[in-house]
């Protein structure tokens, strides 16, 4: 499985969010100067964000962008999920659990494996909260302050 820019991108606004909208809503444009995202695409990503209840929008002068419920309180597959969609590695009814029949999932054995990994994919994005990785991107940031360096602020 490969999570696309959608899903990289915007898990890091929504960690740039949850580091920097403890007291006051962030605006698009200072999420996408950090993170070297341009604002159009923050914006799409924002909206599927917003549909599903991880962000809100203020209006207003000082309006802008925050969490939704606290950081605590959304996982990494809650943010995957709304920009990706399932995180199943295989289109296979016996692992998504759909509605659809496979008529050959009685003399599949590949099913297990890809139920496998996909489970162990759910346990992991579902246990890894954003408090967490928040607290861990303040302690690079409060490091690399200390010692002075200016490495670059983000990944692809």
């Amino acid at each position: 499985m490969k999570i696309s820019t959608k899903g990289r991108y915007g898990l890091r606004a929504v960690l740039d969010l949850a580091m920097n909208s403890e007291t006051e809503a962030v605006s698009l444009s200072s999420i996408a100067e950090r993170q070297h995202i341009s604002v159009s695409y923050l914006e799409q990503l924002v909206s599927k964000l917003r549909k599903a209840g991880i962000v809100n929008s203020i209006r207003g002068a000082q309006g802008g962008y925050v969490l939704a419920k606290p950081a605590n309180e959304i996982s990494v597959g809650d943010i995957l999920r709304a920009l990706e969609g399932d995180l199943h590695p295989v289109d296979c009814a016996e692992v998504s659990g759909g509605e659809s029949v496979c008529e050959g999932a009685g003399l599949c054995v590949s099913k297990f494996v890809w139920k496998r990994i996909s489970d162990s994919i759910s346990q992991a994005v579902d246990t890894l909260m954003l408090s967490d990785l928040a607290e861990e991107g303040k302690a690079l940031l409060s490091k690399q302050a200390e010692e002075g360096t200016k490495d670059k602020p983000y990944c692809h």
